[in-house]
């Protein structure tokens, strides 16, 4: 099971709000040993929306959506959610009493809607306004309000997720090739490609910078520790044979 992100709101597409939400679930994740795979951002159109959660409920992913789920015209994700899931919404005992509870009389008409949720739907406490998120299946859905949404996604991620923890995170190793071409090195790139297939090759070419000035490549490979260093060791011995000047960075954790 990969971790995704859906990031809804017209907001982020137009450069009202610049999106937080991203990079503070590769952090949250990380934190746990797990990292994001995807992640897609939206616009409040309903038509997109339903497709993309469609798509998420049926590939199995643990995924994040994050807005789109409070009472204004604008929010469309629970409804959307429900069409995707092909539930009716309807009204959230636990949500009814919460959203009750801190408005009383005044949570009707409105802000009662967002109690409203696909039938089945579990829910995700909100420990900044008491307003729950819910969940369905492997799709949580969260606000977009990012003090409420972090502390939201931790609670499913340390309450639902223990299981996709890892505890021997992939880290990633690099270094760097001083005056390569990727159009040499193609041949091999594809040999340890086919060698290490549990690691992940990248590729980064520079055409200069301060740090250093000539054109070089920063290779990088990325898996579990011991094999990373094996096939970090192999690469640098490798374009060292072709002649070569590499400079080594030092492993990091992913994120």
């Amino acid at each position: 099971m990969q971790a995704g992100a859906l990031i809804i709101g017209d907001e982020l597409l137009s450069g009202k709000r610049q999106d937080k939400h991203m990079q503070a679930l590769i952090r949250i994740l990380a934190a746990r040993g797990m990292k994001l795979a995807w992640a897609e951002y939206l616009g409040d159109d309903p038509v997109r929306i339903e497709a993309a959660l469609r798509r998420a409920s049926a590939g199995g992913d643990l995924v994040f959506s994050f807005g789109g789920i409070g009472a204004t015209p604008d929010d469309h994700t629970r409804a959307c959610a429900a069409r995707a899931l092909g539930a009716p919404l309807e009204l959230h005992p636990e949500a009814k009493a919460l959203i009750e509870g801190r408005f009383g009389a005044d949570a009707y008409p409105h802000r009662i809607l967002m109690g409203h949720f696909p039938q089945g739907a579990a829910i995700i406490p909100n420990p900044v306004n008491q307003i729950a998120g819910f969940s369905c299946g492997s799709v949580h859905f969260l606000p977009g309000f990012p003090s409420m949404a972090w502390p939201m996604a931790e609670w499913v991620l340390d309450t639902h997720c223990r299981h996709l923890f890892n505890d021997q995170p992939d880290v990633e190793q690099s270094c760097i090739a001083i005056k390569a071409r990727e159009g040499d090195l193609i041949g091999l790139m594809q040999d340890f490609t086919v060698r290490y297939p549990a690691l992940r090759l990248s590729c980064l070419p520079n055409f200069g910078s301060e740090e250093i000035p000539e054109m070089h490549i920063e290779f990088g490979f990325a898996g579990q520790p011991a094999l990373v260093e094996i096939a970090i060791d192999e690469w640098v011995k490798a374009l060292q044979a072709l002649g070569y000047e590499v400079r080594a960075k030092n492993p990091q954790a992913e994120s």
